[in-house]
């Protein structure tokens, strides 16, 4: 248990930056699924269209510091190359 009143202060902060956090990095994966079920269901535009939707919200991971940055570069490629491999199929 923290002993100082500075101590106590960072258990509340940190607590509150893992519920924001868990939060934003939860709407990420919701996001990233709307374009994985669109990729499944064979719907290039519709994929196409949640991909659009989900790149903000990498981003804004990103910005905020609950992704790494080259992680969300690594999987809007990997989408849109299978977004991209829909229409050759």
């Amino acid at each position: 248990m923290a002993n100082t009143a500075s101590a106590r202060k960072r258990i509340r902060q940190n607590e509150r930056r893992n519920a924001r956090n868990t939060a934003r990095l939860s709407r990420v994966r919701t996001f990233v699924k709307k374009v994985e079920v669109a990729i499944a269901s064979g719907k290039k535009d519709d994929a196409a269209v949640a991909l659009r939707a989900a790149q903000p919200e990498l981003q804004r991971a990103v910005g905020k510091g609950v992704l790494h940055a080259n992680t969300v570069a690594r999987r809007i490629s990997r989408l849109s190359a299978r977004i991209k491999s829909l229409a050759a199929a």
